[in-house]
């Protein structure tokens, strides 16, 4: 395969941060929808991060992401980068998947399990990007950190309100 130019690796690289930051954004929007009122109101464990930070944080792992997926593009041929970056998008899916549920259908018990399956789909999204790009994986452990302690604040969350 020949190399591609730089201006096409560029481009490709805008475009994936444009989809991460288009599904973090995407995710925001749902969150805006309870996170004054439904989620100010839940009982969160002590060590629950002020609602401040959760922007900031997203927005640096998607942008963290995007060009961890546009290294795997980079480095690999078509078919080779094609299960990698499946897997990504997949795993993409689930992050605004756990979002709408957690925060759009108000069901914790349900953002439990999607975020437990999301976890499962980050570590096999990493393991992928390790046989393709290095790099590429370890710009995704701050993700996989994140989403892990998201689980377990997910779980903290649905304990302490049973019946929400």
């Amino acid at each position: 395969m020949p190399p591609r130019s730089r201006l096409i690796e560029l481009i490709a690289l805008a475009l994936f941060v444009a989809l991460c930051l288009g599904i973090g954004a995407l995710g925001a929007s749902v969150v805006q929808t309870s996170v004054d009122t439904w989620y100010a109101e839940l009982i969160k464990p002590d060590f629950t991060p002020p609602d401040w930070v959760f922007g900031p944080v997203w927005t640096l792992l998607y942008v963290l992401m995007a060009v961890a997926a546009w290294r795997v593009w980079r480095a690999a041929d078509s078919d080779t980068a094609r299960g990698p970056l499946t897997l990504f998008a997949l795993q993409l899916a689930l992050t605004l998947a756990w979002t709408v549920v957690f925060f759009g259908l108000l069901k914790i018990g349900a953002a439990v399990a999607t975020i437990i399956v999301l976890d499962v789909g980050v570590i096999v999204t990493v393991l992928a990007f390790r046989t393709v790009d290095r790099i590429a994986a370890l710009l995704m452990v701050p993700y996989l950190a994140w989403v892990a302690f998201a689980t377990v604040l997910n779980i903290a969350i649905w304990r302490l309100n049973p019946t929400a």
